[in-house]
Formats: C-alpha cells, structure tokens, sequence
C-alpha cells in the first residue's frame, strides 16, 4: 500500500525508518518530510495544516494510510475532513478525531475527562478572563510551588511552575490580560504541584481494544542535572527502569484502562495514539497531561525497541483486531541524545553546515531540524537538529554509544546533555 505520513521532525523520520521496514509498505511519502525521513521515501512539500493540498496528494498519489505525527493537524480536525469526504473516506487514518485530540488540545478538557472517569490527577482549577479577580485570590491562597498551564496548545512553552505567589499572579496576568500564549492562554489551567519522578507511556487504541508500547521517559531541561529552561526534549531512554511490572499493573489498573473506558464512554472516535504523561508519587502514577500522538524524543527510543511490523499493528488497529497484536520489545535499552543549536531554547542561529553525519557508527541518526540546500549539503534548521539513538544491554553501554557519536557528529555552536538517564546510572 502506498502511505503518507505527516510531519517534519526527528519523530517523524523515526516513524519513516520504521513504516519504510514493513514489506505492507509500498511507496512511503512524506509531507513535508526533512533530510532524513527522504532516506525511506518521497518528500512532498506540502503543510501539514494544509487539507485541501493533502487530500489532493493522497488521490494523487493512490495513498491507502495516512500517519499522522504532529499534534495541530490533529486538534485541527485532519481525521474529521478526512471521515467527511467521500473521496477520502476509504483511507486509514492513524489518530483520534478532533474530539479525541482534546486531551491534549485543551488541558481543561483532558482534567474533567480525568475526574469524570476517576484518573488519579492533581488537583486544579480552571479560570478566565471572566473569572480572573477569583483566579488572583486562589493563586494567593494555593501552596507553592504552582503549576500554572495555557489551555490550549502552545508548542510545549505553556507550562510555568512558578516557586512564588507573586511570580505566579505574574505569569497568570500575562496568559490572561496580555495574551503571552495568544488564544492558547486565553483560559489557564491552575494545577497543585506533585514531587516525584515522570515517565511516558504509550497507548495504540481503537477507542476499545488497546495495545502497550515500550515505556519512556525524556529530559526537558536545557543543563545537565536537570537545570535551566525546558526546552522540546534534550533526550530520552526505554525502558523506564522504576516502571516495572508492580507500577504498570497500578498504571494499567488506574489510568489506561479508565482512559480507554472513558474514550469509549464518552463516544470519542479515536484510532491512534494515546501519550500518557505520568508522575510517580511515593509509587503511585498520576497523570500529569494526555497527548493525542507520539512524542518527540521519546518516539525515537520507543519505535527502535518495537520489534513488530508498525504497518500490520496499523492495519489491524482499523479492522478491530488489536488483540490479536502480541506486542514485541526489544530487551535491550536505547538512549537518545538530542544535538541542539546553541541558545536553544531561546534564540538561536541555524543554516550551519552538518558534517560527519556519516561517522556515526552503532547509532541510528534522526533528523529533526535539518534541511539540504541546493548543493546538496545538509545544514542546521531548528532548535533541536539531531537525536542520536543507540542500543546497549545496560542504559550505560546505550549513553556511552550515544555520546561516541554525538560527540563526532558537527555543526558549528553543536551542544547536548552528556547526563541523559543519570538518576539511574
């Protein structure tokens, strides 16, 4: 079958080097792709938001299946336009209708869904501009530090933890009165903190039937030891050392099965993704957020551990027959390192040359912010610009390999965090 996948970032070459494996796969396209993903098949520069212009690709192009890897096309309503229209409506869509992607287009939404079906959260409150004098008086009396979120999706800057009461009116008078995360702000998510340790799981459902990935577990602070600004994902490992058998049963029990429940509750159409964004309190998991699809950097360790045909898995996810998926892992452990530009994650310069990409022995080589000029070099074009995954039989031996290469790998003002895993090494 002829397959189109969405996006442009290191998830979605993890996603071209897995799909392009499959013997399902006949002609793999991409849009709008980068440098790396155009090793498993055919960029197609078109936007991911664009509709219209996909939808003429895939009758174009006789597409059969369609991944979807960012959020916005998602929270856009891509699955809906493709349900609507006659033409279109034979295409397996992989990711959850409009509705679906509300647990993680709007935060408010995704708390209530998590109250309604019993989902161990922390506790919050939502407020407004309407409401916004009530908001001040319940950031002054709320124990610090605060979690403030923008509702709505605002490219992973809209969550501050403010340490001080005036910090936090601060950030909120910003999101509310003075539109910092634009319509993304205009209603905040006000969230009690919890003290633990995070992790990711993955979910593959119908809106019924479920399959388990490999678990994950990323690094957003820009300095080693977990300092400075957050950024997109300075790096990820799988498995997930304290997610073991005894907290997935608690994870299983008390968030994926009343998630899926609820889904299908709640009549959601949802064929895709579910990313579960979790918190361990004294062994217990509480979600901390939903998102509508894979994440990156996590895809970038998670899909190498999956020893499955990703098309099958994809066919069988739309004909209902997700339980007859044995899910296969790897046991080996993968560490990504991610290679970003310098003064990420605030301003930062792009367009240097990359060089040595080919030096990078023993690691797979994502790229995320890449792009090749006319002359057919491959240069920086983003914040974050390589994840360099590797496979050892200890998380050591994985980040040991990783660093080898990133370490090789160069492009002018290159830097990344050498301390990926290090609370477990």
């Amino acid at each position: 079958m002829n397959i189109l996948l969405l996006g442009s970032g290191g998830r979605e070459h993890a996603f071209a080097w897995k799909i392009s494996q499959s013997d399902l796969c006949q002609k793999l396209y991409i849009a709008p792709g980068n440098p790396g993903t155009a090793l498993h098949g055919e960029n197609v520069h078109i936007s991911v938001n664009d509709f219209d212009a996909v939808e003429k690709l895939c009758t174009e192009k006789n597409i059969s299946m369609v991944v979807v890897g960012p959020e916005d096309p998602l929270v856009n309503g891509i699955v809906d336009f493709f349900e609507q229209h006659e033409s279109l409506k034979h295409i397996r869509v992989v990711g959850p209708s409009q509705k679906g992607a509300l647990l993680e287009g709007s935060k408010a939404f995704a708390k209530e869904f998590m109250i309604k079906y019993g989902i161990p959260t922390a506790g919050y409150r939502e407020f407004h501009s309407g409401n916004f004098e009530e908001g001040l008086q319940y950031i002054q009396h709320h124990s610090l530090p605060i979690v403030l979120k923008a509702d709505g999706l605002a490219a992973g800057k809209g969550v501050v933890i403010s340490q001080t009461t005036e910090e936090a009116i601060a950030e909120f008078t910003e999101m509310i009165q003075h539109d910092k995360f634009g319509k993304a702000g205009s209603k905040v998510v006000i969230e009690e903190f919890l003290t633990g340790i995070e992790c990711s799981v993955f979910v593959l459902t119908d809106g019924k039937d479920y399959i388990l990935l490999p678990s994950a577990k990323d690094y957003k602070r820009i300095g080693e030891g977990d300092t400075g600004l957050n950024t997109g994902g300075m790096g990820a490992i799988s498995p997930v050392p304290f997610a073991d058998e005894k907290f997935m049963k608690k994870v299983t029990d008390q968030i994926i099965l009343p998630t899926i429940h609820g889904i299908e509750n709640e009549g959601i159409g949802y064929k895709g993704f579910v990313f579960i964004g979790l918190i361990s309190v004294d062994g217990n998991p509480f979600v901390i957020e939903y998102n509508c699809r894979m994440g990156d950097p996590e895809t970038e360790v998670v899909l190498p551990r999956l020893e499955n045909d990703l098309v099958d898995i994809f066919n069988k996810l739309h004909e209902g027959r997700l339980n007859d998926v044995i899910c296969r892992h790897s046991p080996s452990t993968s560490a990504t390192i991610m290679l970003v530009s310098k003064g990420y994650p605030e301003e930062y310069q792009k367009g240097y040359e990359i060089t040595q990409l080919n030096d990078a022995a023993g690691s797979q080589v994502f790229h995320a912010g890449t792009k090749q000029t006319d002359d057919g070099r491959i240069v920086s074009n983003g914040g974050r610009v390589l994840a360099i995954t590797s496979f050892g039989n200890t998380l050591k031996q994985a980040l040991e390999m990783s660093i080898l290469n990133a370490q090789k790998i160069q492009f002018e003002g290159k830097y990344f965090r050498q301390d990926i895993g290090w609370e477990f090494i």
